[in-house]
């Protein structure tokens, strides 16, 4: 697809042109953008994708991947997300292209509302918006379904109510950007929703205050998402957020190489150092952002596409895969540093109120 729309992408289209071209080279006829050929799909990660076309001006492809969202949206308005992060390597080179376990899950359902609003910033295009509103409003009543008497929010549906029911603190952080756009969506579609409002506010301060509640099984204290992602979110004042990311900087961040998936592995990842270099727009940051998204500029295959990872000890790309969301992640950090396109501030900056921005 070549449709493209005056969003002053052409700088960031010379730098990433490669990396927009793997993500259509991955998406389907369908719209639907898995991880790689042949492999998993999950909500969160096809957003993401999409709001990287949006970013990059190839609208119709955008339009797509938001349709099939409409097409395939469950009853009860969530999709099955498939974990591709719980897939062996094969080889030691490749992600498995065998089917990856699939759970409703509340972050993953969360994040189209983000998309939505990513695409209404950047293209004014109200009329598809209200179209894709619905969409976005059962979904997220969906997710608060989920929502406990102390603001936290099931992982997944499937794990409610049994011994794995656990409040991701990265996942409810990424919802308190989810809501965020969901509350402006309803405004821009002329149906407020105050009690969205509400529960909100009820989960950044679950967040701020009782961080004991979240991630109880201790899985994910070893994640550097888990790190910067109430950061990035808008969670924490500028003050508590430099704070934050200064406590654990030496423990997830490798000077000159990039920011670890987790702490005690020698793994710099490309997606984590971008979303990284963002939560540090969101508390102004500027310089150190650029450096960070500077020092992953390398890690490219010869045609320009961005590899998952580089494992700094023995010195090589690991695993050798090139995913829809890695190549996203950098598009939308490019694009958040340079401010280019009219959606750029919409992940490093909270949301100005609908009548100045529509």
């Amino acid at each position: 697809m070549t449709d493209t729309a005056p969003l002053a992408a052409a700088p960031l289209l010379a730098r990433l042109g490669p990396a927009l071209n793997r993500i259509l080279e991955v998406q389907s006829a369908d719209g639907s953008i898995p991880w790689f050929e042949n492999g998993p799909w999950d909500p969160w990660n096809h957003v993401e994708s999409a709001m990287a076309l949006t970013a990059m001006g190839a609208i119709e492809a955008a339009r797509s991947a938001f349709e099939f969202l409409l097409d395939t949206q469950r009853e009860e308005g969530a999709w099955m997300g498939e974990y591709g992060n719980t897939l062996p390597v094969v080889d030691r080179d490749y992600i498995s292209r065998q089917p990856a376990p699939a759970f409703l899950d509340t972050n993953f359902c969360a994040y189209p509302a983000v998309g939505v609003v990513h695409y209404l910033l950047a293209t004014q295009d109200l009329e598809r918006t209200r179209r894709w509103w619905p969409m976005i409003q059962r979904a997220l009543d969906f997710v608060l379904s989920l929502q406990h008497p102390d603001g936290t929010i099931s992982w997944a549906l499937e794990a409610r109510n049994t011994p794995e029911d656990d409040a991701l603190l990265c996942g409810n952080a990424s919802i308190v950007k989810s809501l965020e756009c969901g509350i402006f969506l309803a405004e821009a579609c002329g149906q407020p929703r105050p009690d969205w409002q509400a529960r909100r506010e009820a989960l950044m301060r679950a967040i701020c205050v009782t961080p004991e509640r979240f991630d109880r099984r201790k899985t994910g204290v070893r994640y550097a998402m888990d790190w910067y992602y109430p950061v990035l979110a808008g969670v924490f004042t500028s003050e508590q957020g430099i704070a934050r990311l200064n406590q654990k900087w030496q423990k997830f961040v490798v000077s000159g190489r990039g920011c670890r998936c987790v702490s005690d592995e020698p793994w710099v990842t490309v997606a984590e150092t971008c979303e990284l270099a963002m939560a540090l727009l969101q508390v102004g940051r500027q310089e150190p952002a650029r450096a960070l998204f500077n020092e992953i500029q390398s890690l490219r295959d010869a045609s320009g596409v961005f590899w998952m990872g580089w494992q700094f000890e023995e010195h090589l790309i690991w695993p050798k895969e090139r995913p829809s969301w890695t190549q996203a992640a950098v598009i939308l950090a490019a694009d958040a540093l340079d401010n280019r396109s009219a959606a750029s501030r919409l992940l490093v900056e909270r949301l100005p109120t609908v009548s100045a921005t529509i």
